[in-house]
């Protein structure tokens, strides 16, 4: 087995400029999230992205040099569509229905396509980020640690831990309920507030 240690999940080879190379980009980026939901891993080569998105091959290697930049490109998109909803849930006047939008729009990004977010997640862990990848993550965590100082919600002790757990929590519940196939929103979407309000309320 490989040694990843010291490994880094290579970058895009360079940044689209014109329109039509933006939506070259969007396209492969596009195609590849509809390879890895329809055949996994196994079915997930360079050439498929390339044929699927209606480019060259050499299109393709002009914006990513390989199957992992096309993965940490995906997870970047799709964390970033994610940090827009969060930071959409920030206009709730109290904490409490901060997090409840948090979780509600966490829910809906699992739940919205399964199947990309599961392998996503797998992916994330497999190797480290890129500085990007970094970046957005990152954010997701600033966003949660913001709402956890609103007054309503009961001081932590170490605010920083208190953020990344509940992140875990989150992440935790609704991940396992993507695998378990559930489709209910509302219903995960409550479970999920319940295990957050109680961990946030017990600072003993």
């Amino acid at each position: 087995m490989a040694d990843t240690s010291k490994q880094q999940r290579p970058t895009p080879r360079k940044a689209p400029r014109q329109a039509r190379s933006v939506e070259t980009v969007r396209a492969i980026v596009e195609a590849a999230a509809r390879i890895l939901e329809q055949a996994g891993l196994a079915g997930f080569t360079t050439n498929a992205v390339a044929e699927r998105a209606g480019v060259s091959i050499g299109s393709l290697y002009q914006y990513f040099p390989g199957k992992e930049a096309l993965i940490g490109a995906l997870i970047v998109r799709e964390t970033s569509r994610l940090i827009a909803d969060w930071e959409a849930a920030l206009a709730a006047t109290s904490g409490r229905d901060a997090l409840a939008g948090l979780v509600a729009a966490a829910v809906a990004h699992q739940l919205r396509r399964p199947a990309l977010a599961r392998l996503l997640d797998v992916e994330e862990g497999r190797l480290p980020f890129d500085a990007e990848t970094r970046h957005v993550t990152c954010r997701l965590v600033s966003i949660l640690r913001g709402v956890l100082e609103r007054p309503d919600i009961p001081v932590q002790p170490d605010l920083d831990l208190a953020a990344g757990d509940v992140l875990a929590i989150i992440k935790g519940m609704v991940d396992a309920a993507g695998e378990r196939g559930e489709q209910d929103r509302a219903m995960l979407s409550s479970r999920v507030c319940r295990a957050v309000y109680g961990y946030l309320d017990n600072t003993n």
